[in-house]
């Protein structure tokens, strides 16, 4: 696939052992655990399943927005550079996580490996959630919205250059990070590529204030603490197709202090204002909201500890499937509408 002849890529990759797995049945995911929505996605590791580092990631833009052929022969290069050290003894060898395959998650291995067919990547991603939802133990700020994105707190990386920093903005540019800093620690873990900084950031609680990063600059090591803003890890998942998404379609925006005190609203409730309405809601008949209308309350509840919109709300809180009733204000008065969300089902 990239082994040119007398390219670096060719040269790099000839010191390599490399595996292409296809189908996901007899795979250790407990060791090979990543975010199975991600196209590409490559392990660096050795014969005694030492992991070295990660390489792939994506965001809700593209599935190639962090990959590039340069970024990849750098993660290369480092791969081997980490293998002379732990051949060296200078690395300790990692505990191994605990085993487990797709044939341990109930609800995966009786829609694939039951049933005779092969198991993907996403269907473990997606079907492990569906196994935790009947469990009662889902997560959703942390199991449904995966991988939040690093621009969100103002990091713009150097793709071709790995965790060089290109642009940096709000609170990243607060705690003094800037242009051409190179990323090398999270949280004090070591990271060397894309994929190793969106493991590590996913890996933090949601609750989360802050995460502190050391970066290399100018030959000198710098510490930077970053104040994680309120719903730093809100993502856009519609591309998932997660089936414990309830999708609603239409997206909203938090009123104001303001607007909820002069319309007599909980000053304390997720009230928002509809911006869009996706055309699939008219379509299957879901809903009969408009733009411009607000929503106050989902089967008569206004608050949420988390929450500040009606759509958060029901992707946080509600099942998927399931049928709610609405009270909106329309036109300054204020009503009742039904709503139906759904339950993705993409190559199931």
């Amino acid at each position: 696939m990239l082994t040119e002849a007398g390219t670096k890529r060719g040269d790099l990759l000839k010191q390599y052992v490399t595996a292409r797995i296809v189908r996901m049945n007899g795979i250790d995911i407990g060791l090979f655990d990543y975010d199975r929505y991600n196209t590409l996605y490559f392990f660096i590791l050795n014969a005694d399943e030492h992991i070295y580092m990660r390489y792939g990631g994506r965001d809700q833009r593209s599935p190639t927005t962090y990959l590039d052929l340069e970024s990849l022969e750098l993660a290369l290069e480092q791969g081997l550079e980490q293998h002379r050290s732990y051949r060296a003894g200078k690395i300790a060898r990692k505990t191994r996580p605990p085993a487990r395959y797709p044939r341990d998650i109930p609800e995966l291995y009786k829609r694939t490996i039951g049933a005779g067919r092969c198991v993907e990547c996403h269907l473990i991603g997606d079907l492990e959630n569906v196994q935790r939802e009947i469990d009662g133990n889902l997560d959703k700020l942390s199991q449904m919205f995966r991988s939040p994105d690093i621009r969100t707190i103002g990091i713009g990386l150097d793709i071709p250059k790995g965790l060089r920093v290109a642009q940096a903005t709000k609170a990243a540019a607060a705690a003094g990070m800037q242009a051409g800093d190179t990323i090398t620690h999270f949280n004090g873990k070591r990271i060397r590529t894309f994929g190793d900084l969106q493991w590590e950031y996913d890996r933090v609680d949601r609750r989360a204030q802050k995460i502190q990063l050391q970066a290399s600059r100018g030959g000198k090591s710098v510490e930077l603490d970053i104040a994680l803003p309120d719903f730093w890890w809100l993502t856009d998942i519609s591309y998932r197709n997660w089936s414990v998404d309830p999708r609603v379609y239409f997206d909203s925006e938090p009123l104001t202090a303001a607007e909820k005190r002069n319309l007599g609203l909980d000053p304390d409730g997720f009230a928002s204002r509809v911006t869009y309405i996706d055309r699939v809601a008219e379509l299957l008949g879901n809903h009969e909201l408009a733009a411009g209308d607000i929503v106050y309350a989902v089967d008569g509840e206004t608050r949420d500890e988390i929450a500040n919109t009606a759509e958060l709300f029901l992707k946080l809180r509600k099942q998927a499937g399931d049928r709610y009733t609405l009270q909106i204000v329309r036109n300054g008065e204020r009503m009742e509408t039904a709503l139906k969300t759904d339950r993705m089902s993409f190559r199931k």
